[in-house]
């Protein structure tokens, strides 16, 4: 069967490109026929109204969108484009961008061509559920690796400017600071995050004013204060470890019990430094740093693990080959578990008996993570750096 799915691809492997996007552009036009336009898009598109009207971005608007703004405002020059343009239009080219940045991002990876393409396929079904909600959290992933290869490729300035344009929308993007240890010109990358630091903080001003902007940036502050207490309330959100252990046994657990054993252990991830310059050890840090503010975050939801789930491909193609059946076992459960979960593919009792009320979503990305940390602390790595192959 492996052999199989391998054939298929390296023959046809314009398969994989219309996998990819199709079932964006199938779950998003289903949306535009059924004349819906999705919660969340409403709310990317009036950050850029309320931007340049001067209006808090971060109170309530019922007559506009439910639920509230949670972006940056450097966010409303992103979406500012797609804004313009008629809901259903910039709705589509939206999720249609999201998903040809990720993409992109996903081939500048060091892989084979194969391996990017199993890599494609593997999040493909993940994006679906992130493009139904036209999340942006494609986008946020996309940055985050544009960051590694920018790094790897010193361009340092413009790795900064990866970081510090995630960390300024959501801030998931600040983990790119991850891969500050792989830089080699670190002064010139502490430099470039400053610059581009104030420039994307005065940018938005353009479409607005700096009183305006300050202001903003301490109402955001705010509003995330306030959303991290809501999350740990919510059913649909925090689909975290932390949520998953309060849900399931400790009611009121300290988030801070679980975060800072999870930030240690991340830590030591970079403890074997002999290996900070090997490809395969780099890539399992890229790995645990995309799944690592996923699961232990209090917002996270269904659509966020698209951004932990570009992590378990990477760990899984960057496994060590022949794989193992533990390997192809928690790649299957977080197949089944973590993507297909919120889908109709999913038995409808199970997911709503015990996936949904537990979190469970987040298992198997967590077992996954301890595994990266555990291959991170005793994997033996080449002295060379190995071309990495899928089979």
């Amino acid at each position: 069967m492996k052999n199989r799915i391998y054939k298929i691809i390296t023959d046809k492997p314009y398969l994989v490109y219309i996998i990819w996007f199709s079932l964006s552009f199938f779950t998003v036009g289903k949306s535009v026929i059924l004349n819906y336009i999705p919660n969340n898009y409403l709310v990317y598109k009036y950050n850029f109204i309320n931007l340049i009207n001067q209006h808090n971005l971060y109170l309530p608007q019922p007559s506009h969108y439910a639920d509230l703004n949670h972006y940056g405002p450097i966010f409303a020059l992103i979406i500012a484009p797609f804004a313009l343009l008629p809901d259903s239009l910039g709705m589509v080219l939206w999720v249609m961008f999201n998903a040809f940045i990720l993409m992109q991002a996903i081939q500048l990876l060091p892989f084979t061509d194969n391996a990017k393409l199993i890599t494609l396929l593997i999040c493909a079904h993940e994006l679906m559920t992130s493009s139904a909600n036209v999340q942006v959290n494609p986008l946020i992933v996309a940055l985050i690796l544009f960051s590694f290869y920018f790094i790897k490729k010193e361009k340092d300035f413009w790795a900064a400017l990866m970081i510090t344009l995630g960390l300024f929308i959501k801030l998931y993007g600040i983990v790119g600071l991850a891969f500050f240890f792989f830089s080699d010109n670190k002064v010139k990358l502490i430099g470039s995050l400053i610059f581009w630091s104030i420039i994307l903080i005065v940018l938005p001003m353009l479409l607005s004013s700096p009183k305006f902007i300050f202001q903003t940036y301490n109402d955001w502050y705010v509003d995330l204060i306030s959303k991290n207490q809501s999350n740990i309330q919510s059913t649909r959100e925090d689909i975290s470890v932390m949520g998953m252990i309060r849900k399931i046994a400790f009611p009121e657990l300290k988030n801070l019990f679980v975060i800072i054993p999870g930030i240690l252990l991340f830590g030591l991830s970079y403890i074997r430094i002999n290996y900070l310059e090997n490809l395969n050890y780099q890539l399992l840090i890229v790995a645990s740093t995309l799944i690592f503010p996923v699961i232990f975050s209090t917002g996270s939801e269904s659509p966020t693990y698209i951004i932990a789930f570009v992590g378990v491909a990477i760990w899984f193609i960057n496994s060590e080959k022949p794989t193992d059946t533990l390997t192809w076992f928690l790649l299957i459960l977080a197949l089944i578990l973590t993507s297909f979960s919120p889908s109709d593919l999913f038995p409808r009792y199970l997911k709503i008996h015990f996936v949904e009320p537990y979190a469970l979503k987040a298992l198997p990305c967590f077992l996954i993570w301890l595994k990266i940390i555990f291959d991170t602390l005793f994997r033996k790595f080449n002295s060379f750096v190995p071309t990495l192959t899928t089979t």
